[in-house]
């Protein structure tokens, strides 16, 4: 029985959805890295303004405390001895110094959790371009498993293109060109 001659695209079928098959693979795989990163950053952001909250409710209890002292001062400031009046403006001073040292500690908290949230939205934006990636590769590799059965030169021709379209994403989930 003699062979029949194989024709020359279906070797080129075969070397593209290889192609494609590989690219499907490191989209997956970089796309989950960076969905794992995006889903940390959000939780340590999270914590970061939990945080910041606690700060806030102190700093408020502080101002709270400070306050009443201060309208407690103010009602009997005349029948307060020098000693204690003095007490109070030291108490109160030291309420105002606890309260700038929360506000500080309270900016530098929220640099933080701003700057998580952004690494969160960067991961976010290369997740989903490598997913859109691994849709169309996924996609152009049935199409090539389709046109290697039937053996319709079309129907690969068409899994060659979205598999093109699959690597444009690929790419962009390595360096977003597109928005």
């Amino acid at each position: 029985m003699a062979e029949e001659p194989k024709e020359q695209w279906l070797n080129y079928l075969a070397l593209t959805t290889v192609i494609l098959a590989v690219c499907a693979t490191l989209s997956t795989f970089k796309g989950a890295g960076y969905s794992t990163r995006s889903v940390l950053s959000q939780t340590q952001a999270a914590n970061q303004w939990a945080y910041y909250q606690s700060k806030s409710i102190k700093g408020y209890l502080y101002e709270n405390q400070k306050e009443s002292m201060e309208l407690e001062l103010k009602q009997n400031k005349a029948k307060f001895p020098k000693v204690l009046q003095d007490e109070y403006e030291g108490k109160i001073d030291a309420y105002n110094q606890k309260l700038k040292r929360y506000d500080e500690e309270k900016a530098v908290i929220s640099k933080e959790a701003k700057k998580l949230e952004s690494i969160r939205d960067e991961a976010q934006k290369h997740s989903q371009a490598f997913g859109l990636a691994v849709i169309f590769l996924q996609i152009a590799i049935l199409l090539s498993s389709i046109a290697a059965l039937l053996k319709k030169k079309s129907v690969w021709i068409l899994g060659v293109s979205t598999g093109a379209v699959g690597l444009v994403y690929f790419a962009n989930g390595f360096l977003l060109f597109i928005p």
